[in-house]
């Protein structure tokens, strides 16, 4: 069990590399007593300006966020691209939308059926896609898109980088880490669907399953050794919230209260550091 101790201010978000106001990132925000985890509040951000503000304006925060922060370093290298990840991502983000599409389609295109993508070592242990897919889901542009935000606020990175560096003078107060709530909701769950942003998807079972996870997270049914803590209202809101975007902040909360309290913030010591690591995988 964790010691009776306060932390810092945590986040969880699932992110959107196109929000909307029909489809917002949304951000779980939250605090840690010990094994106890309290939600605070939900909050929704609809334009990438207004999450690039909000990261600014938070000079302290550990946070689970829902998107890549590397790539494979088989593609890295088959693409000739920087094998250092800053300067990685670097050129990454400098490419358009078209171009990654492009890029990515020919590396696949010339792979032999059943191994198209190339993946990270987290992948198999999280169960998660390949971060350079770029439909179904689209997390190549979710990485495009968020991981630049999230330098910018001075966030450190620390699966990617030993400590903090840049210019941002409170940089490390930030600490990003990449989550991913499939991982929690299967250990919940199982593969029981639990979302969908499909009006004729949006069954009474998923609406179970959701509230089975949210049960399961109140009694700290989970190895990582914490209880959410919820109003009734916050309970409803999850539960009811059929796109299960509140939800999946949530879990990546979880997450990043996890691995706030752990020896090395969770991640392995011998991890790659171009492709990073998905928290608790």
């Amino acid at each position: 069990m964790a010691p009776d101790k306060s932390a810092g201010p945590l986040i969880g978000v699932d992110f959107s590399s196109r929000p909307t106001r029909r489809k917002p990132i949304v951000v779980a925000l939250g605090s840690r007593h010990g094994a106890v985890l309290r939600l605070q509040r939900v909050e929704r951000l609809d334009t990438l300006e207004a999450f690039a503000r909000w990261l600014r304006e938070r000079p302290t925060w550990t946070g689970g966020f829902d998107l890549p922060f590397g790539l494979p370093r088989e593609l890295v290298q088959a693409l000739g691209w920087p094998t250092d990840w800053r300067a990685c991502i670097d050129h990454y983000t400098g490419l358009t939308r078209p171009e990654i599409r492009d890029t990515f389609a020919a590396f696949c295109d010339a792979r032999p059926a059943g191994g198209k993508f190339a993946h990270r070592a987290c992948d198999g242990p999280a169960g998660s896609s390949p971060s350079m897919k770029w439909v179904n889901p689209p997390v190549a542009y979710m990485l495009h898109a968020g991981l630049p935000l999230l330098l910018a606020a001075g966030a450190w990175c620390p699966a990617h980088e030993p400590e903090p560096t840049g210019a941002a003078d409170d940089q490390g107060e930030r600490i990003a880490l990449e989550a991913y709530p499939g991982l929690l909701a299967r250990e919940l769950i199982g593969r029981r669907p639990y979302k969908s942003d499909d009006v004729a998807r949006q069954t009474a079972d998923r609406l179970i399953a959701r509230k089975d996870i949210v049960e399961a997270l109140e009694q700290g049914r989970t190895r990582l050794g914490l209880r959410l803590k919820l109003s009734a209202a916050q309970r409803d809101a999850l539960a009811d919230d059929p796109s299960g975007d509140a939800l999946d902040a949530t879990l990546c909360l979880v997450q990043a209260a996890w691995a706030q309290d752990q020896p090395g913030l969770g991640l392995p010591a011998d991890l790659d550091p171009l492709e990073g690591w998905i928290v608790t995988a």
